[in-house]
């Protein structure tokens, strides 16, 4: 069973990162991990939080010369703001003089939800657990999961559709151009489409010079997953339920589409569902059935079903905003703007990251029920012989 969890706070001494499950033998490329930490932190309109920072997940445990040993992988994540903070959020009582309190919630965030349900006098403790900085140690944690994928041809991969009222004409991007926006040396708003993204731009900009921020659209490509994964058979094994919930668990992510949901909602079903083929025994292909099309999303009755799984995040805009909205003061009730901190303008790029991780999560924790193995070479066995049955049907 692949499990993870995560610790740390936004202004903490450092953040963690668990996963346990992956099978031994899996070969780990710590420059794969610490790109995925560096793509999660690119984009235009990103705060100044992001120069303070450079991940690098610091492995300690799981992991023995260069490859997986079976058991539990800790990852620390060392938060370069903590000097600045140590006084003001100290593991021991320390001067309460020196305490930095967050006295006006800001709506959209979880601060007043969060302080009510935990009775905090303030929002601060709230801040340093709800904030995004805690997908950092999620990024690591489904870049493991990326490169245990790997070994059973999967890969995936994002790309923004959409910034603001900017979004791109043709949605249908090709896999290749997904997958090439990853290996940029520069990342400006991961849109594969130049003209949209110059707009894009363009919207962040003009967020920024109000004092705003901008959400958007993302969206994730699972490529190569074989069908079979997950199951109709009970709720909670659904993979399309799994997916959706994992995304949406993301900061500021308030809806999730999977496939064609959206508009197949008001279309006849003449016109959305897949037409299925039957390619011959060709032996190139996993499976020799074929769709015309993949409005599905690679996705039926739960269950993937050999076509790319497509999944897209609407991130509502960040709810830090400069030029800020009403709020009530926790100690007074009485009303005041609420409070600013350092924060980003636009953070879609960065979402989408957090997204893939997500995604890779569920679908590696999906693959080890259907595929098993204690080692990587009696996983890819498994795999491999569920691939033969796959070319026998």
């Amino acid at each position: 069973m692949l499990r993870f969890s995560t610790a740390g706070e936004s202004h903490g001494e450092s953040l963690v990162a668990v996963l346990s499950g992956i099978p031994a033998g899996l070969e780990v490329d710590q420059a794969f991990l610490d790109r995925e930490l560096w793509r999660r932190q690119q984009g235009y309109g990103r705060g100044g939080r992001m120069k303070l920072e450079r991940d690098h997940a610091h492995i300690l445990s799981g992991v023995r010369h260069g490859k997986t040993i079976g058991s539990p992988i800790a990852m620390q994540l060392e938060n370069k703001d903590w000097k600045n903070w140590q006084e003001a959020l100290p593991v021991a009582a320390g001067d309460p003089e020196k305490h930095r309190p967050l006295q006006a919630p800001r709506p959209g965030h979880a601060d007043l939800a969060g302080a009510l349900k935990y009775n905090f006098p303030d929002a601060r403790y709230v801040l340093e657990r709800a904030s995004a900085r805690e997908s950092a140690a999620r990024v690591a944690a489904g870049a493991l999961c990326k490169i245990f994928l790997r070994q059973l041809g999967i890969e995936i991969a994002s790309h923004v559709l959409a910034v603001g009222g900017a979004t791109v004409a043709n949605a249908e991007i090709a896999w290749d151009a997904i997958q090439a926006l990853a290996a940029r040396e520069q990342v400006v708003l991961n849109c594969a489409d130049p003209e949209a993204e110059a707009r894009m731009k363009a919207e962040v900009d003009e967020a920024l010079s109000t004092g705003d921020t901008v959400g958007g659209v993302f969206e994730v490509v699972a490529h190569g997953v074989v069908p079979g994964l997950g199951s109709y058979a009970n709720w909670d094994e659904r993979l399309d339920g799994q997916l959706a919930a994992a995304v949406m668990s993301l900061p500021a992510v308030k809806a999730v589409e999977l496939g064609a949901g959206v508009s197949a909602a008001a279309s006849p079903g003449s016109a959305v569902h897949d037409e299925i083929g039957y390619a011959g025994r060709a032996g190139e292909t996993i499976t020799h059935f074929t769709r015309a099309s993949n409005r599905a999303g690679g996705l039926e009755g739960g269950v993937s079903n050999g076509e790319d799984i497509l999944l897209r995040g609407y991130l509502k805009p960040i709810s830090t905003l400069r030029k800020p909205l009403a709020s009530v003061d926790f100690a007074t009730r009485k009303p005041v703007q609420a409070s600013y901190e350092r924060s980003d303008v636009c953070v879609v790029p960065a979402a989408g990251v957090g997204a893939e991780a997500m995604v890779a999560l569920v679908l590696a924790r999906c693959a080890l029920e259907k595929f098993g193995g204690d080692s990587m070479m009696e996983t890819v066995r498994n795999f491999q012989s569920y691939c033969q049955q796959l070319r026998q049907y």
